[in-house]
Order: C-alpha cells, then sequence, then structure tokens
C-alpha cells in the first residue's frame, strides 16, 4: 500500500475508497469516478504528497466535460479567496445571510476596555452573533486554540455593550482539538472546513449551492480577483447581478459562457 504525505507532515496509506467518495460527492457519475481512480493510482509513488494527488485529480477532471467537474476543487477555491481575509469575511456573510441573518461585515466597535474590528455581524430573532471569519490560504493549516481564545475575548469585552448572545467561529479549513474542546466549553459556535459533520462549511456551500467565484475555470485569475475586489464573492452575486462582468471588460460571448458555467454549476 503506498504512502500518502499529508500537508501537515502526517503520513496516511492511500484510500481508494476516500478518493472515489470526494469525487462522488462532487456529482460525478461512476463512470468517472473510476476513470479518476485508475488515473491516480498510475500515478502513485511512495511519500507521495497529498496536494501532488489532489492535482492529478484535478488535471484529469479539466479534461472532462461534466459540469459538476469542477465542483471537486471546492477546498482549493477557497483557499483562492485571499490574498487578503477580507473576501472571506464576505463569503461567511454571503452564508449567514442564505441562513437567514441580516449581516455586517468589518465593523469597528468599541468595548470594555479596548476596540475590536469584527468581521461579520450576525442577527436573526433573538440571536446577535459576533463571528470571526478565520482564513488560511494553504492547505495543511489548521485554526488553533489561539483564535477561540481571542475570539472568546472580544466577545466578552463587547456582549454587554452591543447584546451580543453568542460568538461564533468560522473557518475555512480544520479546527484543532484544542481549539474545538475550548470553544465548545465556552459555548462558542464552530463552524469549519468538515464541522460539526452535517453543518461544516463544505455542506453549507453545497445545501445553498453558494460556490465562490474562484471555483469557476472560466474566469482568469486576474478576473476572479476583480470580482473579488468589488465583493462578488459567490457565483450567486453572478446570477443576481449579471452586470458585475461588465467589470471584467470583456465580449459577450465571454460573458455567456461564464454564466453558463455559473448556471451549471448552480443547477
Amino acid at each position: 500500500m503506498t504512502t500518502i504525505v499529508k500537508a501537515s507532515g502526517l503520513k496516511e496509506q492511500f484510500d481508494e475508497e476516500k478518493l472515489r467518495a470526494s469525487v462522488k460527492r462532487a456529482g460525478l457519475p461512476t463512470g468517472i469516478e473510476n476513470k479518476v481512480v485508475e488515473h491516480v493510482q498510475s500515478k502513485l509513488y511512495e511519500n507521495i504528497p497529498s496536494q501532488e494527488v489532489y492535482r492529478h485529480v484535478n488535471e484529469f477532471l479539466q479534461q472532462e466535460p461534466h459540469p459538476n467537474a469542477v465542483k471537486y476543487k471546492l477546498k482549493q477555491a477557497l483557499m483562492e479567496l485571499g490574498p487578503t481575509g477580507y473576501p472571506f469575511e464576505d463569503f461567511v456573510s454571503e452564508i449567514l445571510k442564505a441562513g437567514g441573518y441580516s449581516t455586517q461585515t468589518r465593523t469597528i466597535l468599541t468595548g470594555k476596555c479596548v476596540s475590536h474590528e469584527i468581521d461579520v455581524i450576525a442577527q436573526k430573532e433573538n440571536e446577535k452573533l459576533m463571528v470571526e471569519a478565520k482564513y488560511h490560504n494553504a492547505p495543511g493549516i489548521h485554526t488553533d486554540v489561539h483564535v477561540s481564545l481571542y475570539t472568546k475575548a472580544r466577545f466578552d469585552d463587547l456582549k454587554d455593550k452591543y447584546q451580543f448572545t453568542q460568538p461564533w467561529l468560522f473557518t475555512n479549513t480544520k479546527i484543532t482539538p484544542d481549539a474545538l474542546t475550548y470553544a465548545l466549553c465556552v459555548g462558542m459556535g464552530v463552524t469549519g472546513w468538515n464541522y460539526p459533520a452535517e453543518e461544516g462549511l463544505r455542506n453549507l456551500i453545497e445545501k445553498y449551492k453558494l460556490y465562490p467565484v474562484t471555483i469557476l475555470s472560466s474566469l482568469s485569475g486576474n478576473q476572479k480577483q476583480l470580482l473579488l475586489e468589488n465583493h462578488f464573492v459567490s457565483i450567486g452575486d453572478i446570477l443576481q447581478n449579471q452586470s458585475c462582468l461588465d467589470l471584467l471588460e470583456i465580449q459577450n460571448d465571454k460573458k455567456e459562457l461564464i454564466i453558463k458555467e455559473v448556471m451549471s454549476i448552480s443547477g
């Protein structure tokens, strides 16, 4: 059995069923799933980096005409929301709006002791959440306990004055055991890449079909950045306001191609 080296440096055995599950989750049919597995197996060698395995999968899927092929790169697409954390804050805001919250981003609040810039404030009925959106732009970096600690400290400094009901931590990666244990101990909400089991960030994106614009293969890197800089962070933003593509200064046939891809992913 071939050993895989993860981005964190940990080693594990290549798991064919895990690979199949990730491809199937993207909504790809069994025929393509089998081809992906065969392709990856032909590229394996001892101590192959997990990122290389991921690259081989994407290389293969780029040749597939199936509209769901692009969904496999969701995790990487989230990491491409940078280089700053602002687009991820906007993206978290969109996820919360889809869940029925009204939101504000990047608000400066003066607490009992000091001032704080709060990434997202989310309100719904009797809830008022103080949200910390922790963004990482590289694999293998997990959200650790100090993030949980400072999120709780900010909440304690602000909660009475602004009637916050709960602190909440959103991250596009995994959260370490200590960070999660502390967060749950103090009553903090946590949404990570795959936590909670049925309501993690990946699940919410799939549930609301709020894929980031960085997932689109019809956009260049510069075009994606231009949309992000103007706060168009999800494919839903393009569907709701197709005129945002005017920012890209492209021909109508290119716009139609982008919209076609957006609709195929969100359909």
